[in-house]
């Protein structure tokens, strides 16, 4: 039973304290959970008017402020403390062009490709998001960096199964990918080398089930996230790659942040 619930029944039955002592758990939970109108069943006796008005109270309490809804417990909580990106930065979207073009490419890795990239980063996402789903916290070493797995794991773990099952990504589930920024990092401290990394943060819009939908010859309507019966399964994943491009390093792409959250939880 909810704690702050019980405090503030406690609260209101304590007016009068011989009849308070006299209100067993049990005789809470049957007002709580049953349609029963107590305004009848206690009506015989001074004192049962006080027994329905205080077990009545405690009712109300508890299904208005207390009992979790259907969307409540259905809302994914945040995996990581960030900023939730939905749509690309037109400013940003000159940026990384410039980025890529000038710097990238020239001097870090002539054969760098943002589709190329955005193609392999969908399979890390499925690969990733399908371990959280399963609580697989501890084989994500390699995949994300060492410092998020605590995080991921306090994260994780206070969700609810439904919740987890949420996280799961498929790759086909992914309609809509973008690279929202991209940005340089040069390390100079304790280091005779230069260290530099990429640091790409990537957003992927997801419909669950839409690899199933396609597989019948169906399309999602150009309106499904005002539909009711698709907002429910409209998710978004932020995901930010880093790698070491430092001379003499052959570093690979590993997640340094991630998130999944859904608009209709902030609607």
């Amino acid at each position: 039973m909810n704690v702050s619930f019980l405090r503030q029944c406690i609260f209101v039955s304590y007016r009068n304290k011989r009849f308070y002592n006299s209100i067993s758990q049990r005789q809470i939970y049957k007002c709580l959970f049953s349609k029963t109108n107590y305004s009848v069943s206690y009506a015989s006796g001074n004192e049962n008017g006080a027994y329905f008005s205080s077990l009545n109270h405690c009712k109300r309490l508890y299904s208005e402020d207390n009992r979790p809804t259907n969307a409540s417990a259905k809302k994914l909580p945040p995996l990581m403390d960030f900023p939730q990106l939905t749509w690309p930065s037109f400013l940003k979207t000159v940026k990384n062009f410039l980025l890529v073009t000038f710097i990238i490419r020239p001097y870090f890795d002539a054969e760098f490709s943002l589709p190329d990239f955005n193609v392999g980063s969908k399979k890390a996402v499925a690969v990733v998001s399908k371990k959280l789903a399963n609580g697989e916290i501890a084989s994500l070493k390699g995949l994300v960096t060492s410092d998020i797995i605590p995080t991921l794991e306090k994260g994780v773990a206070l969700m609810t199964s439904s919740q987890r099952e949420q996280l799961g990504v498929n790759e086909e589930d992914i309609y809509f990918s973008f690279p929202y920024q991209i940005g340089v990092i040069f390390n100079d401290e304790e280091s005779a080398v230069q260290k530099r990394f990429v640091e790409i943060t990537m957003v992927y819009h997801c419909l669950k089930g839409l690899a199933i939908m396609k597989a019948r010859g169906e399309e999602p309507p150009i309106n499904m996230g005002m539909l009711p019966e698709y907002q429910s399964r409209i998710s978004i994943c932020n995901y930010r790659f880093i790698r070491e491009f430092t001379k003499g390093v052959d570093g690979d792409w590993t997640i340094n942040f991630l998130n999944h959250f859904r608009p209709v939880d902030n609607m």
